[in-house]
């Protein structure tokens, strides 16, 4: 089995943890999900299936969504390889994925196809460049519906145009511990951009992780949209670098990433937003290398960590507080 894409380390790092683009289309002699009945929509998934078992260098696992438990659904949504919009109703719905997770396929969500590349790192170009070679393949068996005017048609009027939505993933500790957050939320908004949880909404993160995305897809090009974008990451990074620095200059920050550290090398029972805040204190002091630990290996503990997905690990369904006391020790395990 591959390794899976988060298990490796990117450009820019210490901030930008994974990049990812997305690409909504639909098929032009096709009515929208929405309008579609069931047989229908199971019409489409084999049609857009067949198209994408001829992409050349990629192995796509298909999958009905019915066919998966609620766990293995909501996990696949914790790893953000699917929205959770899509899987809250299941029926008439598929996902193509590879093995190593970089691409998946989401059939009959919003639009027939959801196309999403995600790599490590800071990453725009790569990942703009693979998931526009996997959407050409994909173009020239399938008709696109396409206006010469709209751009790509799409059942969100936001997404008409280029039907890209291209996005970092962003650790920002220090600009939430100096209250930053809530202005740059503001900030990025008037730019075309918005910037929320990644985990949860708003300032209020989990892991202080934040997605930074474009929001505008109408009357700008896909590498326009994509350069403001890197543009803005990069001045965040700037700035969440300098916050970090003056965090330093108090002796209470190694001191709580230090407390961190223990409570999750010794704990007996720990809960995912307690995980989650006590991760991103170790994540900040292995980038600034006061904590032996990778980075990848953070990434994959976030991941692996969140509550569906750790429940997969036994296959049998948790209570919560089996739950808390399996993550305590995986993850004393890990440190």
């Amino acid at each position: 089995m591959s390794a899976k894409w988060y298990l490796g380390t990117g450009a820019q790092n210490d901030v930008v943890i994974n990049t990812s683009i997305h690409l909504a289309r639909n098929l032009k002699t096709c009515p929208f999900p929405a309008r579609l009945n069931l047989p229908e929509k199971l019409k489409v998934n084999a049609i857009i299936k067949n198209a994408a078992d001829t992409v050349e260098g990629y192995t796509f696992n298909y999958a009905e969504m019915k066919t998966l438990s609620q766990a293995e659904v909501v996990s696949l949504a914790e790893r953000h390889l699917v929205s959770p919009e899509f899987a809250s109703s299941r029926d008439g719905r598929a996902l193509l994925l590879t093995d190593d997770e970089s691409v998946s396929v989401m059939l009959n969500e919003e639009d027939h196809i959801r196309l999403q590349v995600m790599y490590a790192g800071f990453a725009l170009d790569e990942a703009y460049r693979t998931a526009s070679a996997i959407e050409k393949e994909l173009s020239s068996k399938l008709d696109f519906a396409f206006d010469d005017r709209l751009g790509y048609l799409t059942q969100d009027p936001t997404a008409l145009g280029t039907g890209m939505k291209a996005s970092v993933v962003l650790h920002l500790p220090a600009l939430v511990s100096t209250s930053q957050i809530t202005k740059l939320i503001t900030t990025v908004s008037k730019l075309g951009l918005s910037l929320r949880g990644s985990y949860g909404e708003g300032a209020a993160a989990k892991g202080d992780l934040f997605r930074l995305s474009n929001t505008i897809t109408l009357g700008i090009s896909e590498r326009a949209a994509i350069e403001n974008l890197k543009s803005i990451a990069l001045q965040i990074a700037a700035q969440e670098r300098s916050a970090r620095d003056e965090m330093f200059k108090a002796a209470v920050t190694e001191d709580r990433i230090y407390r961190a550290y223990g409570v999750l090398k010794y704990a007996r029972l720990i809960d995912t937003n307690e995980f989650m805040d006590l991760i991103s204190l170790v994540r900040l002091g292995a980038v600034k290398g006061i904590i032996n630990m990778d980075c990848a290996q953070i990434e994959a503990l976030m991941i692996h960590m969140q509550p569906a997905t750790i429940s997969l690990s036994v296959d049998r369904p948790l209570d919560r507080i089996e739950r808390d006391k399996l993550r305590a020790k995986l993850v004393r395990e890990n440190l």
